[in-house]
């Protein structure tokens, strides 16, 4: 199920238009009027993005009269978060490792300044 979830969430994140909308969302409610305006879409343009986030579980749409509204549910967010972090937590295990092999490999030599270089110069 969890899965399933990253999928559709996933999906729904591969937009930016949904992207933009969610980071909308982050300020408070809005209709769908007032997420259409700053993409310059169509009221019915942006309630088929609407759509996918709602199937995705990110927001909520519910109707208060003849106004369709929609709020933001972090829960799947958060998911997605958790997710992503394991393979954060994976790459800074694996670059900390490279970063000791390779001060590992420097030699005591090499780490020691150098001295200047005498010019070579012809008169």
């Amino acid at each position: 199920m969890v899965e399933q979830n990253l999928d559709s969430t996933f999906t729904a994140l591969a937009n930016p238009t949904r992207r933009g909308m969610l980071a909308d969302l982050m300020l408070g409610e809005k209709s769908i009027g007032e997420l259409a305006a700053p993409h310059r879409m169509s009221f019915a343009g942006a309630s088929k993005h609407v759509s996918v986030l709602a199937q995705a579980g990110l927001i909520e749409r519910y109707k208060v009269g003849r106004q369709h509204l929609c709020r933001i549910r972090p829960e799947r967010l958060k998911d997605a978060s958790d997710w992503l972090a394991q393979w954060q937590r994976f790459w800074t295990t694996r670059l900390d490792a490279l970063e000791r092999a390779l001060n590992d490999d420097v030699s005591p030599r090499a780490r020691a300044p150098r001295k200047p270089r005498k010019e070579n110069t012809r008169d």
